[in-house]
C-alpha cells in the first residue's frame, strides 16, 4: 500500500482550521466537543414538561393500539390453517399418549 505524498498545503489548511475552531471554542468558553450525554441539561417548564410527557403518552398509546390490531389482522383464520393445525394437535396429542403409556414395552 503506497502512502499519499505530503502536501504542505492539505497540512497548512487543517492547521488553520484546528486553530480557527480552538479560537471558537476559548471565545465561547466551552470546549470543542462534548457528548450529549455529558452535557448539562437545559431547565424546562412545567407546562412544557407535561407537554412533552403528553406527547410520549399518546405516541405509547398508538403504539399500543397498532400492535393489538395487527394481531387481530390475522383472524379469523382460514379454514385450512385451522383443519391442518388441528391434525397437527391430534397427532402430538396420541403421541403423548404413546410416549406416557407402558404400551412400548409389550
Amino acid at each position: 500500500m503506497t502512502m499519499p505524498s505530503q502536501d504542505s498545503r492539505i497540512e497548512a489548511a487543517a492547521a488553520r482550521l484546528k486553530e480557527a475552531a480552538q479560537e471558537r471554542a476559548d471565545a465561547y468558553g466551552a470546549p470543542l466537543w462534548e457528548p450529549i450525554w455529558k452535557r448539562p441539561r437545559t431547565s424546562k417548564s412545567q407546562a412544557q414538561m407535561k407537554q412533552e410527557l403528553r406527547n410520549q403518552r399518546r405516541w405509547l398509546q398508538g403504539a399500543g393500539r397498532r400492535r393489538f390490531f395487527a394481531g387481530q389482522s390475522r383472524r379469523p383464520r382460514s379454514r385450512q390453517n385451522r383443519i391442518g393445525s388441528a391434525a397437527a394437535r391430534r397427532d402430538a396429542r396420541a403421541l403423548s399418549r404413546v410416549r406416557h403409556s407402558t404400551a412400548w414395552l409389550w
